[in-house]
């Protein structure tokens, strides 16, 4: 197996991840996000770069059915149904909907691999999940989103944990890291992913400067979900078990 990390979107030659696993990883707060949507029965989810973007697929898909949501600043966007709080999505507003979300920096990371053969979503939520599916790959690239387009600790540390998880699943079978996904396991081996890490993040900080601090124990709940977020076509779905 060879893994290799990237730590922001820009950092990304979309040619370079055509036949691969991509994982996408933005803890704070769009991955954490999109399994807490799924798991509590949303439908799918489709990232776009602006927020007009996403209001003109909404009334494509029918506003019946979707749900806006995304932030700016960390903020819900104005006229948005939904901000980027995981603790909004709960069953009783997103089960049977669509969510069409745009994000600062999650939904551009996706759309960074979506050149990738499969694409999934990774928070420290499902975590033990994405691990087990690419565990068997060939080659996994993992996109970190980042924060404005600048390393993110919180992200890192994720990708490091995962690539770590990976190759306990793999035990003896070789697997070559480059100098990135070397970091990110450097970094991981160094901090307990607890809410109070995630406190000292500048993704963390900025949470806790606009109210949001009670969604940092959730985003750091480890393995609060058995399931794992793929794109297809720019939408994001439970993926089905590969044979």
């Amino acid at each position: 197996m060879r893994i290799e990390s990237w730590f922001t979107p820009g950092e990304v030659d979309p040619g370079a991840l055509v036949g691969r696993t991509a994982v996408v990883i933005d803890v704070i707060r769009a991955t954490s996000v999109i399994v807490e949507a799924l798991a509590n029965g949303a439908r799918a989810i489709y990232p776009t770069l602006a927020p007009s973007d996403a209001v003109a697929l909404a009334a494509t898909l029918g506003r019946e059915d979707t749900l806006l949501c995304g932030e700016r600043r960390g903020l819900k966007v104005d006229g948005f149904d939904l901000g980027n709080s995981p603790r909004e999505f709960q069953g009783s507003v997103v089960s049977g909907q669509r969510l069409v979300m745009s994000t600062t920096n999650g939904t551009r990371a996706f759309l960074a691999a979506a050149q990738a053969a499969r694409v999934y979503a990774a928070a420290l939520l499902n975590l033990g999940a994405v691990a087990a599916r690419v565990a068997e790959d060939e080659s996994v690239a993992v996109v970190c989103a980042g924060k404005d387009g600048r390393f993110a600790l919180d992200d890192v540390v994720c990708a490091g944990l995962l690539i770590q998880r990976v190759q306990e699943l793999r035990g003896e079978a070789p697997s070559t890291l480059d100098e990135s996904s070397r970091t990110a396991v450097m970094l991981a081996r160094s901090v307990t992913p607890d809410a109070e890490f995630f406190l000292g993040t500048a993704a963390g900080a900025a949470l806790v400067e606009i109210g949001l601090a009670e969604d940092l124990p959730v985003v750091a709940s480890l393995d609060r979900h058995a399931l794992v977020p793929e794109m297809h076509d720019r939408m994001i779905r439970l993926s089905e078990p590969t044979v």
